[in-house]
């Protein structure tokens, strides 16, 4: 039987290795450039963007259950997914807003309530930096989310 904790090291392990691949190569380019513009176009494209992400994620704990016999139950890995979903959308709809001064995205007025702000201004590597801390952050949690319970 496997333990919780190992069960939430592998998921943590997947989901975030599924992440890099899901985030930059299952990425198209329309997506990539369009999921922080405002209105329908943007939410379409997040949208489309965050369903391949989440596709390879899925797959990947798939593989990983049956591969490692982690005995995950599904309806609590779904949870996992989609919360990992969900946050990377709020994410990733504050792309190319990082710089404004008057935020025009939650996640950007976050980093900004936080004191992100200078360096939001300073480094144009900053957002991106927080984007991908938001998501990480968030893969722990969804993976403690997938991972718990008890072994089937």
């Amino acid at each position: 039987m496997t333990s919780n904790a190992s069960r939430y090291a592998a998921a943590y392990a997947v989901l975030t290795a599924a992440h890099e691949v899901g985030d930059y190569w299952a990425q198209q380019d329309r997506d990539a450039v369009a999921k922080g513009r405002p209105g329908r176009e943007g939410r379409v494209a997040c949208a489309r963007h965050v369903a391949s992400y989440t596709a390879v994620q899925a797959l990947a704990l798939a593989a990983a259950d049956q591969g490692l016999r982690l005995g995950l139950d599904w309806r609590r890995a779904a949870a996992g997914l989609a919360l990992s979903a969900v946050t990377h959308y709020l994410a990733d709809r504050s792309a190319g807003h990082w710089r404004e001064e008057k935020p025009t995205t939650g996640l950007v007025r976050l980093a900004q309530a936080t004191g992100s702000s200078g360096w939001l201004q300073r480094d144009p590597g900053a957002g991106p930096l927080l984007d991908q801390a938001w998501h990480k952050g968030w893969i722990a949690v969804a993976a403690a989310v997938a991972a718990g319970g008890r072994a089937r």
